[in-house]
């Protein structure tokens, strides 16, 4: 279709094609919608937070809103999985331990919302898990996995462009305004390049991840809507690659807590050839304001810091990284999620760290938000520790 300024138009305009982005557009266009996706680079673009194939896909969570959530993913990862005839989960099972963690704590959590588990002691799990050396109780989750996140995202845009769905790469957006003209369909939106290409829309989802603090102030909002928003803090966090020493051992993910960091691991999937653990440091790296700051170095002292980590607490690695990246996490100071609607713009932000194993359930409530008819729709499907539609007017 076409509109009379000659601008390419749709129902829906989905800026960024990371796993919040490519969720969105494949249940808009299930439902459908006419669906126009764009990504600055690619589809899990490496200069985004949703490429390589090794997330935590984990249910420990200190409160059950998150732990009964991931419940909810599982079932969408599964209906995904189905829809594209792909495993995108590997269960490896999960160990969470030490004081800074709380494994008894979170033992109660998974109790409460029904998900299987077990709290080991530390004799029990070194001996079961010679290569890591686990403290005090040991929560272990057989069902945790890894998920494969660039996968996922393929799987996802594939799925909407099957369904009709436009994908547009290597366009990056530079501001969102309102059309100048009301449609058949009501008002419409304006989504403008940086090269000054136009697309037009009933309405907007921005998904732009590390890049959504730049963004935020180019899309027409009201200063009220923006400021109500949480801080969004990008950080180039870094991540290495430890091999095995037994190749022939099946490792899990890791979650350990003490008094000084908080670190996790997994096993490394295609990013590490199969052949080690990827380990990092919860926010050890810096604050870097946008996406557009990264640099792709890492720090010596993390790196120091995560090879002496190994070195005590996982022996049955060798404590030299043959592998390290650097990635993007944008975080909420809460490390909640935004997903916020103000007329026909929605800003969906599954951040700080621990989104991707929610993708396809945010991808769900993001598109009934923003179809919603009303605030009040909108507000009824949105879960109510997000940051959530507060501020939505008109349609």
């Amino acid at each position: 279709m076409s509109t009379p300024n000659g601008a390419e138009d749709s129902d829906f305009v989905v800026v960024g094609a990371g796993l919040a982005g490519a969720a969105t557009a494949w249940q808009l266009a299930l439902a459908g919608h006419e669906v126009t996706l764009v990504e600055r680079g690619v589809p899990a673009d490496p200069g985004g937070s949703s490429h390589g194939s090794a997330r935590i896909f984990r249910y420990a969570y200190p409160d059950a809103f998150y732990a009964d959530l991931v419940v909810r993913a599982r079932t969408c990862w599964t209906e995904l999985e189905q829809a594209c005839g792909t495993r995108l989960v590997t269960e490896t099972g999960s160990l969470d331990f030490g004081g800074g963690r709380g494994p008894v704590e979170l033992g109660r959590v998974l109790e409460q919302v029904g998900v299987e588990h077990s709290l080991l002691g530390e004799d029990e799990a070194r001996e079961r898990w010679p290569g890591i050396r686990s403290s005090g109780r040991v929560l272990w989750n057989p069902t945790a996995g890894v998920i494969d996140a660039e996968a996922g995202v393929h799987a996802m845009v594939e799925l909407a462009v099957a369904e009709g769905a436009r994908l547009l790469t290597g366009w990056s957006v530079s501001s969102v305004t309102s059309a100048d003209h009301v449609g058949e369909r009501g008002r419409r939106y304006r989504v403008i390049s940086e090269t000054g290409d136009t697309l037009t829309a009933r309405r907007v989802v921005v998904a732009a991840g590390g890049w959504l603090p730049d963004l935020i102030h180019d899309l027409g909002l009201p200063d009220s809507f923006v400021h109500s928003l949480p801080r969004l803090t990008v950080r180039q966090e870094q991540v290495f690659h430890f091999p095995y020493r037994d190749a022939t051992e099946a490792w899990p993910t890791t979650i350990h807590g003490t008094e000084d960091m908080l670190t996790y691991s997994l096993p490394g999937g295609r990013d590490a050839g199969f052949r080690g653990q990827k380990l990092a440091e919860f926010e050890g790296g810096r604050s870097i304001g946008s996406a557009a700051h990264q640099d792709g170095h890492v720090d010596p002292a993390n790196r120091a810091r995560l090879v002496e980590y190994a070195r005590t607490w996982l022996p049955g690695l060798v404590p030299e990284p043959y592998a390290e990246t650097t990635c993007l996490f944008t975080m909420t100071p809460t490390e909640d999620f935004v997903l916020d609607r103000y007329d026909g713009l929605t800003v969906v932000s599954p951040c700080s760290g621990h989104g991707a194993k929610f993708a396809p359930l945010i991808g769900r409530l993001a598109a009934e938000a923003v179809t919603a008819d009303s605030a009040d729709e909108a507000r009824a499907v949105v879960p109510g520790r997000f940051h959530v539609v507060r501020h939505a007017a008109g349609g």
